[in-house]
């Protein structure tokens, strides 16, 4: 619902704030006072597109801002803001957003009835979706055979589509597979593997000269071990030296031990071109099969994988295919079934929810009117649309045909009385228009009756639809003969009595008047408050 709607130089308005309950809230004021004022800017916060000539005269720019509830309990802010030159902009609780987005998430939150914009009742899909809530129908074993139909079709379409493109994908798969297999791809590292020993063969006689070398210099006659086995021989028995020598001898074993090693790393390394030219292709098969099938060699390895189980299947597609096929049958006959089944019970729903709205149209002014739900096209009857009639024998036509705003705001009120979803806020302008006396009353009530499960804000013009608001807000015009200026006060106990005398006579202080206007508002507290 809408919990505050402030308001900043847009039109006649300066500065406004609204703060509004649950019920059924109630705008009045002097004809120019400002009251489409009001109801624009809820449509601006919902989308509508912003015009600069909205702004009020002198002003640099306007702002509306609105605190909404969802029917969750969580708080949305939807703000636009719009200068006198240059693009308006709209905010989605603080953060930008586009116009688009307001009306998405303001599709949600309020629905307008009284003009052909923000209307959701006027969408065909929302119809549809209001008779399957009415009817009570259950969308979901439709939806689940509809999904398994398309689930069966991406599944033979995935098997490789007609003979001639499997055919070529076949072929394709059994060189790819052929290739990878004559790889004999088993260790995801052997790349860097072969990196290594490529290294050590390209260069197999210079690392055996140096290691040879160095071995010598270590383990050979008057080598590295030798001449630290003199320097121990030297302080052998000399006290001072005892812990240094000590150090000496174990410094004298590691570098035997490194001599030992370097000499059986020497052997290790063979100076073979063969072996080197074979590292090296098989080096580059390996990049190559990288290049086609994947960026590393695990990629080549799994794309393997991969590809084998998919010449499996098409190899074994007719096998697959006559499978698939036969559960596509069942699919579409379920389908088909549940179809059906959605469609009659739409062609039942349908004469019902006419029948139940109908019985609302006499009482507010639509005497000679009568509604119609249409449902047509193949099961299961999507093509549901609600028709109208403004007198008997005449044509019938969309509810977005309907020409007089009065006429459609009041059709929409008697839809909302049978349909009990809807957007939590209900906004209705010019439902009264060309009604008056019982009529009037009648609107008034049926407004309290749609307030008890929705937030209502209704424009009128009307003393005896107003004194059926639980909330009741004036907008007051001043002319100081210099601008003209419009705010927005909520009205109780004496105040709401001279604003209905006013309404009733344009004589707020008129003792007759506000006496009918104290009757008036006894009457529709007592009509409220039955069942």
């Amino acid at each position: 619902m809408l919990l505050e709607l402030s308001v900043q130089n847009l039109g006649v308005i300066e500065s406004s704030a609204l703060v509004l309950g649950p019920g059924v809230s109630v705008l009045s004021g002097e004809t120019g006072a400002g009251k489409t004022m009001v109801v624009q800017a809820i449509q601006l916060l919902t989308g509508e597109k912003a015009d600069p000539s909205m702004v009020r005269s002198g002003a640099k720019e306007a702002t509306i801002e609105g605190r909404f509830a969802t029917p969750e309990g969580v708080e949305v802010i939807l703000r636009r803001v719009i200068p006198a030159q240059g693009r308006s902009r709209a905010y989605l609780d603080g953060a930008l957003a586009g116009a688009s987005q307001l009306a998405e998430a303001g599709s949600t939150l309020v629905d307008l009835h009284g003009q052909h914009q923000h209307q959701s009742l006027l969408q065909q899909k929302v119809q549809r979706a209001a008779l399957d809530r009415y009817a009570q129908i259950e969308l979901g074993p439709l939806n689940d055979a509809r999904s398994a139909v398309g689930r069966l079709l991406d599944q033979i379409d995935e098997m490789g589509g007609d003979a001639k493109s499997r055919a070529r994908e076949i072929d394709l798969l059994r060189f790819q597979i052929a290739e990878l297999e004559q790889a004999q791809l088993l260790d995801p590292t052997e790349l860097e593997t072969l990196a290594d020993l490529e290294d050590v063969l390209a260069d197999a006689s210079e690392h055996i000269e140096h290691g040879t070398r160095a071995q010598e210099t270590i383990s050979g006659d008057n080598g590295l071990v030798d001449t630290v086995g003199e320097v121990i021989a030297s302080l052998a028995d000399r006290s001072p030296y005892r812990e240094l020598t000590e150090r000496l001898r174990g410094f004298q074993a590691e570098v035997s031990d490194i001599g030992a090693a370097m000499r059986d790393v020497v052997d290790t390394i063979e100076d073979d071109p063969r072996r080197l030219t074979e590292v090296r292709e098989r080096r580059q098969l390996l990049i190559d099969l990288q290049r086609k099938y994947g960026d590393t060699i695990t990629e080549v390895i799994n794309y393997h994988l991969e590809a084998s189980h998919r010449l499996e299947k098409l190899e074994n597609h007719e096998t697959n295919a006559a499978k698939l096929e036969i559960e596509l049958d069942d699919a579409r006959t379920d389908m088909a079934k549940q179809a059906k089944t959605v469609a009659e019970l739409r062609r039942k729903g349908a004469p019902r929810l006419a029948e139940e709205v109908n019985r609302y149209l006499p009482e507010l002014a639509l005497e000679h009117a009568s509604l119609s739900v249409k449902v047509d096209g193949d099961d299961p009857a999507d093509d549901v649309e609600v028709m109208f009639r403004a007198n008997s024998g005449t044509n019938w036509h969309g509810l977005s045909k309907v020409a007089s705003g009065g006429e459609l705001a009041r059709v929409m009120l008697a839809l909302r009385l049978v349909l009990t979803a809807g957007p939590p806020t209900l906004i209705f302008d010019e439902v009264d228009a060309g009604i008056g006396g019982a009529a009037a009353l009648a609107v008034g009530k049926a407004l309290s009756r749609l307030g008890v499960n929705h937030q209502v804000l209704v424009v009128t013009h009307l003393p005896q639809v107003a004194a059926y608001g639980d909330q009741h807000l004036v907008v007051d015009k001043v002319d100081d003969g210099t601008k003209v200026v419009s705010t927005v006060l909520e009205v109780e106990g004496d105040s709401r009595v001279r604003e209905l005398a006013r309404m009733l006579a344009g004589q707020p202080d008129s003792e007759t008047g506000r006496e009918h206007a104290a009757e008036l508002l006894h009457e529709a507290l007592k009509n409220r408050s039955q069942p």
